[in-house]
């Protein structure tokens, strides 16, 4: 089994001690709002990353990583995606991802609409 590590909204910064909670973690996976490419390239130098972008993050990051992530594990299937709206009210995008491909486990930050 795999030890996952979740990160999201690191907006330019990374604390040092985060290292020591996720030394023991196989991956990293980042949930958007990374900041800055320095930030998704100190974490790759640190552990195998997976992430996406989120709604503050550059041309640059977005080059490296996409929108969403659909993740298989053993019998699990996995959408990471950074803003997925209010459930049960999911935004477009995330309500026809998670119709097509049925995932176990979403991992993703909610929009309020006041």
């Amino acid at each position: 089994m795999k030890r996952i590590g979740l990160l999201s909204d690191t907006h330019s910064h990374l604390d040092e001690r985060v290292k020591n909670h996720l030394k023991g973690c196989d991956e990293i996976w980042h949930a958007g709002d990374i900041g800055t490419i320095k930030i998704l390239e100190l974490l790759e130098k640190f552990k195998k990353i997976r992430a996406v972008y989120g709604n503050i993050d550059n041309h640059q990051i977005r080059k490296e990583v996409n929108e969403f992530l659909l993740l298989k594990y053993e019998k699990l299937v996995i959408l990471i995606i950074h803003i997925a709206g209010k459930p049960p009210k999911y935004n477009k995008i995330t309500h026809n991802l998670i119709k097509k491909h049925k995932p176990n486990i979403l991992i993703y930050l909610h929009t309020i609409n006041i």
